[in-house]
């Protein structure tokens, strides 16, 4: 890992140196996933992807960040550097936190001492931007009044969230420190988030300061920091922070882009920039999973009703407007322009994975496949080291949708989509199963060994396949005594004669293929449930399923309703 020219300087001195009536339950979600440590994947799609994120993207990414001058801001910021702010964004912070964040993740997979050390100089650095009372945002630390570009304006703290991005630079300080200290035990970035996260709530709340972030992020991020420590007040300040939207009795509302014209309970459609909007529907999912909130349960349903059955992408993208990175009208869906930021690819599969972890529904990981394949990858080039922002359904070679640029580009101004990719992409292993009291559900395939619990009682599940190429998936149960458990296998939507939950697309015609199941060599005929097949029994080592899912090119038609797209067909093939 090369070392970077702020790190060296910093060697000089690091010797020297709202209704919240509700209790929430600490069961959480009634489903859990299977984590990263437990999952060895061998995978031939997703391995290499996450290899290359390893081997190639984490430098690539901290190299930027180094030269964009990303790390000399916290040393300016801490007054160990002389100098104004380097960048343009208010929220350059975030792309280190986010690297540290995927770097984290491998470090689960791929433990790396010369990575691990490297991330180590990096917290360093961040530590000295951070001010005695925690508060840490470097720009407005260096120079509040010449804030960077954009629409940021010169103001105190705390006074002009619509714009200033200090909580959304929490929001991924506390999503990183809660994934180092995952990946490595270590506090040195928890304790500087938590001395965040205090100042934070001592700052906001009923009776305080009452103003929600203008960029969802920080309630996931508190709920995150909540799990780590127990700290009820976090999990209030997540739940106050998505109350008070759309109230105007706390603060003058920021519009319909900030999700912030009607209180979140009562919103039904997606509306305004896309990436906050996931970001704050995954939020109102936690809540209504650590509360059993039926409000924030219902919105939720409504606006992921909304945005799969009428604002959403074949490609599983979302976000059809470049005027604002946003969510356009109900079925406007236009291909040479569509935006469907790669960011707002992840924070869908992130949310989507909440409401499949509160319901137990596999129409969430259909969604959740089809961005994978789709919607999310396309922003990562083969070689790790050029992005797209937007990611739209059709190119004449000319219109300029890539931040300017009609191909990938190695990084942009604002680089919330690459470092995006960066902490997102190491993380999806932690997608392909989860598990409940006497449940083992198999979500996506892809060649594996994994370690389950199952009560008190350790099994193995491997799988062995080629998808997404091949339809044939082969898994063997290992189990030292036989024990009686559910194993749920999703049988996906296009197996099922369903492009995506809802009416917005449709295959043209019937496939006239049927998948198929075998246990122990011998034919299953179970019908799916929620879009999984459930086989209770009590199962022995080396029990086998096999799963083939008729994998052949289709041809996809969208509702009439979709104007863009009359006369149009799409080709398909598995995911």
């Amino acid at each position: 890992m090369k070392t970077s020219t702020a790190f060296s300087i910093l060697v000089t001195y690091v010797f020297l140196i709202c209704s919240c009536t509700k209790e929430p339950t600490r069961n959480d979600y009634a489903r859990s996933p299977v984590n990263i440590q437990d999952i060895k994947l061998t995978d031939n799609f997703w391995l290499p992807k996450i290899q290359l994120i390893q081997k190639i993207t984490i430098a690539h990414g901290f190299q930027k960040c180094d030269e964009e001058g990303r790390m000399e801001n916290f040393l300016i910021a801490g007054g160990k550097m002389e100098g104004t702010t380097r960048g343009k964004m208010p929220f350059d912070d975030t792309d280190l936190y986010k690297i540290i964040e995927g770097a984290s993740y491998s470090l689960i997979s791929s433990p790396d001492p010369e990575l691990e050390a490297y991330i180590d100089s990096v917290i360093s650095i961040i530590a000295v931007g951070q001010q005695k009372d925690g508060y840490i945002t470097t720009w407005h630390s260096i120079d509040s009044m010449h804030p960077p570009a954009w629409w940021v304006q010169p103001a105190p703290r705390w006074e002009s969230e619509i714009s200033s991005h200090e909580l959304y630079n929490a929001g991924h300080l506390f999503e990183a420190a809660a994934a180092h200290y995952a990946a490595t035990g270590k506090t040195n970035l928890l304790e500087i988030a938590e001395r965040f996260a205090d100042l934070l709530v001592e700052e906001f709340g009923e009776g305080k300061r009452e103003a929600p972030p203008g960029h969802q992020i920080v309630e996931t991020g508190l709920v995150r920091l909540y799990r780590i420590t127990g700290r009820k007040d976090y999990l209030d300040l997540a739940k106050f922070f998505l109350d008070i939207r759309g109230d105007s009795t706390t603060h003058k509302l920021y519009g319909p882009y900030n999700q912030d014209h009607i209180p979140v309970i009562e919103q039904q459609e997606a509306v305004g920039h896309a990436v906050r909007a996931v970001y704050m529907y995954a939020g109102m999912t936690d809540i209504a999973a650590l509360y059993k909130d039926t409000g924030y349960r219902h919105a939720v349903n409504a606006l992921w009703e909304n945005v799969v059955s009428r604002k959403m992408y074949l490609t599983g993208g979302i976000g059809s407007r470049h005027e604002g990175e946003s969510f356009g009208d109900d079925y406007e869906l236009p291909n040479l322009t569509a935006y469907n930021e790669t960011c707002a690819a992840i924070g869908d599969i992130q949310w989507n994975h909440r409401m499949f972890l509160l319901t137990g529904d596999a129409k969430y990981y259909d969604v959740i496949e089809r961005s994978l394949y789709n919607g999310m990858i396309s922003g990562l080039s083969l070689d790790g080291t050029r992005f797209f922002y937007p990611n739209p359904l059709e190119a004449d070679g000319k219109y300029p949708f890539n931040q300017g640029s009609c191909t990938r580009a190695a990084w942009f101004d604002c680089s919330c989509c690459p470092t995006n990719l960066i902490r997102f992409i190491p993380s999806i292993p932690n997608l392909v199963y989860a598990i409940s009291a006497d449940t083992v559900y198999v979500n996506l395939f892809a060649s594996d060994q994994a370690k389950l619990n199952i009560g008190h009682r350790s099994i193995t599940l491997s799988q062995k396949t080629d998808y997404p190429w091949k339809g044939d998936i082969d898994i063997v149960v290992g189990t030292e005594k036989s024990l009686s458990f559910s194993l749920k296998i999703r049988i996906p939507g296009w197996a099922r004669e369903e492009v995506l939950p809802g009416d917005l697309y449709s295959y043209t015609r019937s496939s006239g293929k049927n998948y198929t199941i075998l246990l122990n060599g011998r034919s299953v005929d179970i019908q799916p449930v929620k879009g999984y097949i459930t086989l209770t029994r009590p199962w022995n080592k080396d029990d086998r399923v096999e799963i083939h899912l008729p994998m052949e090119v289709r041809t996809v038609q969208t509702n009439e309703l979709v104007k863009s797209n009359n006369d149009l067909l799409a080709l398909e093939y598995g995911p």
